[in-house]
């Protein structure tokens, strides 16, 4: 299994739960990042929709830099988070580099970011991607901090991208009523989540703005990847892309990718899932756990 966390101990704790806090950026950098936001947010373009394809679309709920129409101002927000980032990613996280990073807000009574993994970045048979979130404002359930499924990665949605049914769609209601758990977190903390964890936060229930920040990493030496399925020609074909940072910085989630190289193809079969096997499958083996693997953590963790 390919690390993630430089320390021994944190990486028992990553792999068992899917996620860790750690203590991250100064007070002088988090108003620093806060700075840069609103000096930034002039450039910024609004929200990519299905609409701007000329369909209707659902409202979203939630501001994320990365559905931005303006790549210009993408691209700031790229920089200026991965240049404060830089140094802390080094000393914690084993060898990765950034590939998407968001500043994600908050206004009074929106902002809600429905239950999901984040999609696939990677082979995560074989690896792991990462996204670090550290809130700018102190970070607790009444102004909708990001919620977690504890073990919940790796063991659903194996195959995850924008136009890919997620097998968790008809109980999401039900996992977010009964599994979750809030990251109460100070402004500067952060929390390092294996992407494929379940995961999810409510709307800003308080007058103030709920800003923060999410940063999404791969393994140095291995491609990011790209699940695309048109459903609109298959439900069960998937194309496997190899892509890039500039990928994303382009990227429509509901257009159809262009100039990104496609490196395999599989069949797709979506079987939705009911809370008692979403229970169940919370105890069993990860889809990376290689034959063994199961006991040979339990006695690392003893």
């Amino acid at each position: 299994m390919r690390r993630v966390m430089n320390d021994d101990e944190l990486e028992k704790k990553f792999q068992r739960d899917g996620y860790i806090e750690i203590p991250f950026i100064s007070r002088e950098e988090v108003e620093g990042l806060k700075k840069k936001f609103f000096d930034l947010l002039p450039k910024s373009g609004g929200n990519i929709t299905v609409s701007d394809l000329g369909t209707e679309s659902n409202a979203i709920t939630y501001d994320f830099t990365f559905i931005d129409k303006n790549i210009e101002y993408k691209q700031a927000v790229y920089d200026v988070i991965t240049e404060y980032f830089k140094p802390h990613v080094a000393k914690w996280l084993a060898d990765f580099r950034p590939i998407i990073a968001n500043y994600i807000r908050k206004q009074h009574e929106s902002g809600e970011v429905p239950l999901h993994e984040n999609w696939a970045f990677v082979d995560e048979r074989k690896c792991t991607s990462v996204s670090i979130w550290c809130p700018l404002v102190d970070s607790f359930e009444e102004n909708g901090t990001l919620q977690v499924v504890p073990h919940s990665h790796k063991r659903f949605g194996e195959v995850r991208g924008p136009m890919i049914p997620w097998e968790l769609e008809n109980i999401k209601h039900e996992i977010i009523k009964d599994y979750l758990v809030p990251m109460n977190l100070k402004e500067g903390n952060a929390i390092v989540l294996d992407d494929s964890i379940v995961h999810y936060s409510a709307i800003n229930k308080t007058d103030g703005l709920r800003l923060a920040i999410q940063l999404i990493l791969v393994p140095k030496e291995v491609p990011s990847i790209h699940y695309h399925m048109n459903p609109e020609k298959s439900k069960d074909d998937v194309e496997v892309l190899e892509v890039d940072t500039e990928f994303y910085m382009q990227f429509n989630p509901w257009k159809q990718p262009e100039g990104a190289k496609c490196v395999d193809k599989f069949k797709f079969k979506f079987q939705p899932m009911d809370i008692k096997t979403f229970e169940k499958k919370l105890h069993q083996p990860r889809f990376d756990e290689p034959a063994g693997f199961v006991s040979k953590l339990k006695a690392m963790l003893t």
